[in-house]
């Protein structure tokens, strides 16, 4: 009976560090949350890379919310914010990236890439259409001919 109770006890004891992993959040004002969440939309998690902070659980993500909470709270903009991630993390940090002159490839690239496509596409199409065109046509006896050796009523080299 002691044996269990002691379990019991060290079980009770234990929980609260099942979730000590977690970040802590802090809400209390509902405009600065929202704000919040805004700002947090226009930036990458850096550990899960997919997704934005807005929507990671991350250990990570969760930090750096609070420093968007916290400088909010001081009273930076939004941009000013962006700028000190930016500086602090690099543009990767950035979900959207900036549309610049490092940056046309991965914004202008797939549509580059499908274009591309279409065009090997259409240069494969219009090569097969001539040889079509240029394909020797069989005369009637040729006609015939194949006819009856795919039918199997004879013709030559069957035995």
């Amino acid at each position: 009976m002691r044996s269990k109770f002691l379990v019991v006890l060290l079980l009770l004891l234990v929980m609260p560090l099942a979730h000590a992993d977690q970040a802590v959040i802090k809400k209390d004002d509902p405009v600065l949350e929202k704000r919040v969440m805004t700002l947090s939309e226009h930036l990458r998690c850096l550990v899960c890379q997919n997704q934005t902070i807005a929507d990671s659980n991350a250990e990570l993500a969760v930090d750096l919310k609070n420093q968007v909470r916290e400088k909010l709270r001081q009273g930076q903009t939004e941009q000013e914010i962006l700028d000190y991630m930016v500086k602090r993390y690099g543009e990767f940090v950035l979900f959207k990236p900036l549309v610049k002159s490092t940056t046309w490839l991965l914004w202008f690239g797939p549509l580059l890439l499908l274009l591309l496509g279409l065009g090997v596409l259409i240069v494969i199409l219009r090569q097969r259409r001539k040889l079509m065109q240029q394909a020797p046509t069989l005369s009637a006896d040729e006609h015939a001919r194949a006819a009856s050796m795919l039918s199997g009523n004879g013709g030559e080299g069957h035995s």
